[in-house]
């Protein structure tokens, strides 16, 4: 008897558990996308958005015109040239904020080219024609933009300005970080890069392979590309084997950009003429 009481417990057990409903297992949430670009998370991020106050109207009525060329993925781009007086093989490549190629980059190009004198300008249109004017604008246009896209358009403004040209880089925020990459991708033509608060690339490898040392403008204040972030790339080049110089102001992110509420007269003068200097001094004849 107790044998047949202690099975049918057993076989009761059974069925018991059989019918409970089974614990479902944590589902990891899938990543939908990874970022299109080393600063599309940053973008994203409403606290980096902050950093950018929306830029004051600013209209530029000077010289230069927008110019056409191809891509290596098939397709166009453009930029707006400004060219040397006379013949030159020298080049200085332009990059935008994240607000795209407005009016304060096109200023920027032309201050550097009647400084630099004989030096073709091309500040290049990394968004295909968008312009932001909201920082949502910026923040949908930065964190769109593909990787692919970009360094095809940069492949294809190196090869506008030829393969005999001897070039430099500049960009400010965003355009910092493409200054880098640009350089990266100038090899032997690359004779100077400076970046102005953009993330640094921090690939070793990446880095070693760059053909002229750069030259970094940060800002100590900046909560975006943080001074750890710059310590990080100062250790990296040296590990590289590459040769890096920062300027740390104690000024905030953008302080350079005089749309900006948080514009830095006397740090932005000081690190135009360290920029100018070290252009002049790397595209000299």
């Amino acid at each position: 008897m107790k044998i047949v009481l202690i099975t049918g417990l057993s076989l009761f057990l059974s069925l018991f558990t059989f019918l409970m409903p089974k614990k479902q297992e944590a589902t990891p949430i899938p990543v939908c996308h990874t970022p299109a670009n080393d600063m599309a998370m940053m973008a994203t991020d409403p606290a980096f958005a902050a950093l950018h106050a929306n830029p004051r109207v600013f209209s530029y009525t000077g010289a230069g015109d927008m110019v056409k060329f191809s891509t290596p993925d098939g397709k166009s781009a453009s930029g707006f040239l400004l060219k040397a007086r006379n013949n030159s093989d020298k080049w200085l490549l332009v990059y935008q904020e994240w607000w795209g190629l407005n009016d304060n980059i096109k200023k920027e190009a032309e201050t550097f080219y009647n400084d630099l004198k004989d030096v073709n300008v091309l500040a290049v249109d990394m968004y295909d024609g968008e312009v932001a004017t909201t920082r949502e604008e910026a923040m949908k246009l930065m964190s769109s933009a593909k990787q692919d896209r970009l360094e095809s358009i940069m492949k294809g403004a190196i090869a506008y300005a030829g393969p005999k040209a001897q070039i430099a880089s500049i960009g400010w925020c965003f355009g910092g970080m493409l200054s880098l990459k640009s350089a990266i991708l100038e090899g032997k033509q690359a004779k100077g890069c400076v970046m102005y608060y953009g993330r640094p690339e921090q690939d070793v490898n990446k880095l070693k392979t760059l053909d002229t040392d750069v030259l970094g403008i940060f800002g100590s204040k900046d909560k975006g590309i943080t001074p750890a972030m710059v310590n990080e790339f100062e250790g990296n080049m040296k590990k590289a084997g590459e040769k890096v110089t920062v300027k740390m102001y104690d000024a905030d992110h953008a302080f350079a950009n005089p749309s900006n509420p948080v514009y830095d007269k006397a740090a932005a003068e000081d690190a135009y003429k360290l920029a100018l200097n070290y252009l002049k001094s790397r595209l000299k004849a």
